[in-house]
């Protein structure tokens, strides 16, 4: 496996993923979502994106009196759109949505200011105050997620006007920032800018990207605080801040010093993303270990079953430790988005199977469901429990979830492989195809599968020429049992300590490789999380890996407080929850006994064709409870049939209770 190489206090990471550009996905999961992002959300949020005024802003007519008031972050909302557009682009061509686009793009270029600046915000409602609030205003997230659109333009047309558009404001924003004489000592509130300038460096080969990028990270947090001398200069007292600490927006202490993820939970994940970003651009093992502790923090204490992250609405954020509330979830789908971004950057960096693990978690669970089965609806808010009060909505005040969903989905590609100098890994089992360079031959990878419905995978190679390379494939922390044979030869793969989505103790040590060879079966080693397979591959070669993906119950740890006494359902990758519509009896009276059989299957006709679990549970009998709120007896329990559907496709028909969580009765 390529991994970080240590030299001294320095890493160095040399694992690359490979390009969405070169992944066609053509399964039956997910290529028809992202069809369906192509083809109605991006139309859809295209078309919000004008009646609600956001491009209409940068055209910068607006005039005071007028409604609707371009808004402190709407720029962000059209240039995750633009971002998403062009990644769509890249990989299915399409006139309608390039012509929109087109349109798009001489709107925003359009809007540049003579001096490089680009907010329309501050251009033609507040002109006089650039700069001024960086802690709460979002001009730095704005310009980040523009830098971003411009990149990603950039690759998708190979036209450099949005390119350009991005290296003028982004040097404009390089003489207002820094340490030097006359410049701010600040930094973003809604941290995103700080991985945008990664990109720009990548795209460009300007250092002065980098560093400016890498100045952002490391002031953040020093003291004295930035933001209480803005707030002074404002006019305000600093302790009025409603926030009443820093760690909202991650800038408490020094982000070397964090070891608890805090905060805003978007704006955290933005941020360690871009710390493990300069990590491996920069070989700083310091930023690196920090991510790791906070990684850990995350995993073992503050993530949900879906993936989903930040429980609380008071800060969009985290609280305390095992706090997972699942009625008032607030999980937002930017946040489990973010949580992607972060994992697969550290898994480029480490190669170990825990972040994909948790990355698949979130992409089959948590983000998913962020966009209703037409493209048409989204989920800003993703809560484990519902009374059938909650549902996806067209569009929000505040827009940053669906074009942040529709951008994941049109670059999901990207997250399936990557390679290195003489090594492959597969991180996610999507029937499609890469092409990829190894050992300095072309490879062509071809999966087969209905993964997650089926645990199957077929892994067909087509090298240009016989070359030796090693082939890894991740050996997921949820599946138990495996059986891989390569050319129709079986292999016995020999699984040690791999690690499972929690599992976040383990992701600094080598795994031990079991080493008691089979003298029928050839043995296969795994190494953090992945089988090891080193040989010389010729075209023709197959590899077969079987995941078994029984249905499984899990439990919570106990000081989850919400979830003791309860048990939710997993099969393979998928978290499973009870909707309404499938039972017969309430969803909130539901008990599973403890013994009880569950089985699954496929039914096509149901929400695009999904895996269901049935059963038999308990439910409540209120037949003899008369009109007592309070009595002495216990309640009877009567059987009553169980169904449950992937958790990512609640809210899709009609309206009704949902539960992931349901009480376990021996």
């Amino acid at each position: 496996m390529t991994r970080i190489e240590n030299t001294g206090s320095a890493v160095r990471a040399v694992y690359q993923p490979v390009p969405f550009t070169q992944v066609t996905i053509k399964d039956d999961f997910w290529a028809p979502r992202l069809e369906t992002n192509r083809s109605a959300t991006l139309p859809i949020e295209y078309e919000q994106c004008r009646v609600t005024g956001r491009l209409e802003a940068f055209k910068l007519n607006w005039q005071p009196g007028q409604e609707p008031v371009p808004h402190i972050f709407w720029d962000s909302d059209v240039a995750k759109w633009i971002e998403a557009a062009s990644y769509s682009l890249s990989t299915h061509p399409d006139a309608r949505l390039a012509a929109l686009l087109d349109e798009v793009a001489g709107l925003v270029a359009g809007a540049q200011q003579p001096d490089g600046y680009l907010n329309t915000h501050y251009t033609v409602v507040e002109p006089g105050r650039r700069w001024t609030n960086l802690r709460d205003r979002h001009e730095l997230y704005c310009a980040g997620h523009l830098i971003e659109a411009c990149v990603a333009h950039y690759q998708a047309t190979g036209q450099r006007t949005l390119l350009e558009v991005a290296c003028r404001y982004a040097d404009h924003i390089n003489t207002v920032f820094g340490t030097g004489p006359g410049q701010k000592r600040g930094y973003c509130g809604h941290e995103e800018i700080e991985l945008a300038l990664v990109k720009l460096y990548r795209t460009t080969g300007q250092q002065r990207y980098l560093n400016l990028s890498q100045y952002f990270v490391d002031e953040r947090g020093r003291k004295p605080y930035y933001y209480d001398q803005e707030a002074r200069e404002r006019g305000e007292d600093p302790a009025a801040y409603w926030a009443k600490t820093y760690a909202y927006v991650q800038a408490h202490q020094p982000v070397r010093e964090q070891d608890h993820v805090t905060g805003h939970a978007v704006r955290a994940m933005y941020l360690y993303s871009a710390m493990a970003d300069l990590a491996g651009e920069n070989g700083d093992a310091s930023l690196l270990a920090a991510c790791q502790r906070l990684w850990s923090h995350l995993v073992t204490r503050n993530l949900y079953l879906t993936g989903g992250i930040g429980p609380s609405s008071h800060n969009e954020g985290f609280t305390g430790d095992f706090d997972l509330p699942n009625l008032s979830a607030y999980a937002e789908t930017c946040a489990a988005v973010g949580l992607v971004f972060w994992s697969h950057r550290l898994l480029q960096l480490t190669g170990e199977g825990g972040y994909a693990d948790v990355m698949e978690r979130v992409l089959y669970n948590g983000a998913l469901s962020g966009v209703s089965l037409d493209g048409e609806r989204f989920f800003y808010v993703n809560p484990l429990a519902s009374r059938g009060d909650h549902h996806r909505q067209a569009w929000y005040d505040c827009a940053c979830c669906p074009p942040n969903i529709a951008r994941l989905l049109a670059s999901l590609g990207q997250y399936v492989y990557s390679a290195g100098a003489d090594d492959v890994a597969v991180h996610l089992y999507v029937q499609g195809q890469a092409r990829l360079e190894v050992a300095g031959t072309s490879l062509t990878l071809r999966q087969t599968t209905r993964y997650p419905w089926d645990g199957q995978i077929e892994i067909a190679l087509e090298p240009q020429a016989p070359v030796e390379f090693t082939l890894k494939l991740r050996l997921p922390g949820w599946c138990r049992e495996a059986r891989l044979s390569v050319n129709g030869r079986g292999v016995q793969p020999q699984r040690g300590a791999t690690q499972s989505q929690g599992d976040a103790a383990q992701l600094n040590a080598p795994t031990p490789n079991a080493a008691t060879p089979n003298a029928a079966t050839p043995n296969a080693p795994t190494d953090r999380g992945y089988i090891v397979m080193r040989r010389q591959w010729q075209e023709g070669d197959t590899v077969v890996l079987d995941l078994e993906m029984p249905v499984e119950r899990v439990y919570a740890h106990p000081q989850v407080g919400q979830d003791v006494g309860a048990v939710a359902l997993q099969r393979g990758p998928l978290v499973y929850c009870f909707e309404q519509v499938d039972q017969s009896a309430p969803v909130a009276q539901l008990r599973l006994p403890a013994g009880a059989a569950l089985a699954s299957h496929f039914e096509p006709g149901l929400l695009g064709g999904v895996v269901v679990i049935t059963g038999e549970a308990l439910a409540v009998d209120e037949a003899d409870w008369d009109d007592q709120l309070y009595r002495a007896q216990a309640p009877r329990l009567r059987p009553t049939a169980l169904n449950a559907i992937p958790y990512y496709a609640w809210d899709n028909r009609e309206p009704g209770a949902m539960q992931v969580w349901l009480p376990e009765v021996s």
